[in-house]
């Protein structure tokens, strides 16, 4: 497993609790002492935290417009965060290509969600990433390729 997707897993693991306990803050260093990642897929993690407690009437607000017949309040709290943090990824983290966020959304959908999860998140991104203004550059930025040497 890919140090970012374990932080993707991580982050989207305390983000449930988050939205469980309704705390206004996050207990990170709680968090650590019970589960294990490297110090760069915290970092990560706690940044996609961070960022989506941070933004996330915007992206509640982005959501809802997006997602037809549903109130964000009423999904599922797996999907709503898995779509918050890959909204988040979208307008906030440049660096990470939008394929890379949309893959990566759709696997933890598939590993956390229901059945229709992963249709469900695939749909949102695929429209907010298509329609949005802001999102221009990302729709077209593509994926980074990654290089190998020969034989490797």
């Amino acid at each position: 497993m890919g140090t970012r997707h374990q932080a993707r897993e991580r982050a989207l693991q305390i983000l449930f609790q988050h939205d469980i306990h309704g705390k206004a803050g996050v207990k990170l260093d709680e968090f650590w002492k019970e589960f294990t990642a490297t110090d760069e897929a915290k970092a990560f993690a706690e940044q996609l935290v961070k960022g989506v407690l941070e933004h996330r009437k915007d992206l509640d607000a982005l959501i809802g417009k997006y997602a037809t017949n549903w109130a964000v309040s009423r999904m599922p709290i797996v999907d709503r965060n898995i779509l918050r943090a890959g909204l988040y990824e979208f307008l906030w983290m440049n660096d990470v290509p939008a394929k890379v966020t949309m893959d990566e959304a759709i696997e933890l959908a598939k590993s956390f969600g229901d059945d229709e999860a992963s249709k469900f998140v695939n749909g949102i991104l695929d429209k907010v990433l298509a329609t949005e203004p802001g999102l221009a550059e990302k729709r077209a930025t593509p994926e980074k390729p990654v290089w190998r040497r020969a034989g490797a």
